[in-house]
């Protein structure tokens, strides 16, 4: 069992930076893959970016260069760093933890806003 608590969203302005947290409690936290999906209004949950126990990660073609999933095990957490943010980047923000594709945690999510 994982549960998971993202933090740090709000509002940024265009070309700013922001950076999520998500702490998970459970155990076996390591091997798990963990990142982010975020959901814009009236859109689909999207893939943000992900980074597995190994250090393979995986982005969303529309975030590449711009943000970076990071982990630190001992603290259980997993960061979403964003820079350079544009408006479309607006959504609320999840952070999954991902056993097998039979079982994915996810948290609460945290609201992002990107404006002027």
């Amino acid at each position: 069992q994982v549960q998971l608590v993202e933090s740090g969203g709000g509002l940024v302005q265009p070309g700013g930076s922001l950076r999520l947290s998500c702490v998970a409690s459970g155990d076996s936290i390591p091997i798990y893959t963990m990142g982010w999906y975020r959901q814009a209004p009236g859109k689909q949950r999207e893939l943000v970016g992900t980074l597995t126990s190994a250090g393979t990660t995986e982005y969303g073609d529309s975030v590449k260069g711009r943000f970076t999933v990071s982990r630190d095990n001992a603290k259980k957490t997993v960061y979403l760093q964003m820079n350079n943010v544009k408006p479309e980047d607006t959504a609320v923000y999840y952070c999954c933890a991902i056993r097998s594709a039979f079982y994915t945690a996810w948290g609460q999510g945290t609201q992002v806003t990107v404006s002027s």
